[in-house]
């Protein structure tokens, strides 16, 4: 049995395509307890995630009240739990008009899920980031920003007034896993460290000449075969010359600008190896503690509105 201080007076879920995370709320908002599981959008059917969430949290959740649960990610896509359509930019990063209502066979829980955020032109789209946005609003108060989010899709936004302005999408970390799986260049690659030298070395080569993309990759295999290039200096390579594509392609996000950097991992310090490098400023953020801030903030909103 729980005891009754550990009861939930909300729970907050980020629902990634590989892994679900809770937070078990009091009423005050403090975080009594974090939860994860590996149930994943991408291994669930549309009915499997009321049962996934309650195998996480239930022995949290009072038998006497319903319990709010706010859940943002991949939940909220065409295939998951149920789809939340997106919001049109520009437009703040979380508002309750958007919330998606689910129903649930389950009354003791109220679940709603937050919506991703859509560009028409050039044609975009997030889901998921936009928490992280708004986490970077309420707990940095940074309502005009340029922010880099790095990821299998990496983005980049910009923030006017407390709104998101406009938004770019990079499939920087997908191209890298498919060239180093599925491509000539696998037969060179090994490790998953970082060559610096061979990663700042290839950063450079892209911001100078990112229309040689395809012959600099190329070039990674014919280095290995020729010079003996070293498999973790190929890997480093291959990942710098597609950050530094996308380096090359966001000059009018970071250049004279201070870049808000989403991430605390290996992939995270590249990219701030990167731009600073290239001549960006860069200042780093924790990725979870702002969706759990995004995430709280809904969670305030929907108290406002109650009233």
């Amino acid at each position: 049995m729980s005891s009754h201080h550990e009861i939930a007076d909300c729970l907050l879920v980020d629902w990634g395509t590989s892994t679900l995370r809770a937070w078990v709320l009091d009423s005050s908002g403090e975080v009594l307890v974090r939860r994860t599981s590996s149930d994943g959008m991408g291994k669930l059917k549309t009915g499997d995630f009321e049962g996934a969430l309650l195998a996480l949290t239930g022995d949290k959740l009072r038998a006497d009240a319903t319990t709010q649960i706010i859940v943002c990610g991949m939940a909220g896509a065409r295939n998951g739990w149920k789809e939340a359509a997106y919001r049109e930019v520009p437009c703040e990063p979380v508002a309750t008009g958007g919330l998606t209502p689910v129903e649930t066979a389950d009354g003791r829980i109220a679940v709603a899920i937050v919506p991703g955020l859509c560009q028409l032109e050039p044609a975009d789209v997030m889901r998921g980031e936009e928490t992280q946005l708004a986490g970077l609003i309420a707990e940095r108060g940074l309502t005009d920003a340029v922010v880099c989010l790095p990821g299998t899709h990496a983005k980049w936004a910009r923030l006017e007034g407390g709104r998101v302005r406009c938004f770019s999408t990079f499939m920087t970390g997908e191209m890298f896993a498919v060239m180093a799986d599925h491509s000539i260049l696998r037969h060179s690659l090994a490790g998953d460290g970082c060559d610096d030298e061979a990663f700042m070395s290839a950063v450079a080569t892209s911001l100078e000449t990112p229309q040689q993309l395809t012959g600099a990759l190329f070039s990674i295999r014919a280095t290995a075969l020729l010079e003996g290039l070293g498999r973790e200096a190929a890997r480093s390579r291959l990942s710098g010359l597609l950050i530094g594509v996308e380096l090359a392609a966001t000059r009018n996000y970071w250049e004279g600008r201070t870049v808000h950097l989403v991430g605390t991992d290996a992939l995270a310090g590249r990219y701030a190896a990167a731009i600073e490098f290239a001549g960006g400023l860069v200042e780093r953020h924790d990725a979870e503690a702002l969706t759990l801030a995004g995430l709280s903030r809904v969670r305030d909103l929907l108290r406002e509105e109650a009233g």
